[in-house]
């Protein structure tokens, strides 16, 4: 149909005449509610958007000194930031003179690392920044 037919159309209808594909040949039309859709596209957006989650980094902090079972307590906490697809940042301080030791620190990052790599990937490894070292762990 042509074109001044679609509009007579769509305004007995109380519509609006649409283009849909441009480029086709012959034009393809559409009658429909333009603000209604719009509206729609809009709600569907903001629907995307807020089931859309943003990730946050989260930190854990452990020093030489810490045992065991405080390791499986922090790696139990770090599990579920990790489960809810966050970033953990895992700082190791140092205190005084235990700078000297970088070698148990890092046996300690990694000790922690194998706690969790069920779960989480090494993003970048155990790195020393002034009196901390620090590594990013993200999920699988």
């Amino acid at each position: 149909m042509t074109v001044e037919e679609g509009v007579q159309k769509a305004q007995a209808l109380g519509l609006d005449l649409v283009e849909v594909a441009p480029l086709a040949s012959p034009p393809v039309c559409k009658i429909m509610d333009f603000k209604n859709y719009l509206y729609n596209l809009k709600k569907k957006e903001k629907k995307q958007k807020k089931s859309a989650k943003k990730t946050e980094t989260k930190t854990v902090r452990l020093s030489i000194g810490i045992e065991q079972h405080d390791m499986e307590t922090k790696a139990r906490q770090a599990r579920g930031f990790l489960e809810g697809r966050d970033l953990v940042k895992v700082v190791l301080i140092f205190h005084g003179r235990e700078i000297t030791h970088q070698d148990l620190g890092l046996e300690k990052l990694k000790k922690f690392f194998t706690l969790l790599e069920d779960i989480a990937i090494m993003e970048s490894a155990p790195a020393r920044q002034g009196y901390q070292m620090t590594m990013m762990l993200t999920p699988k």
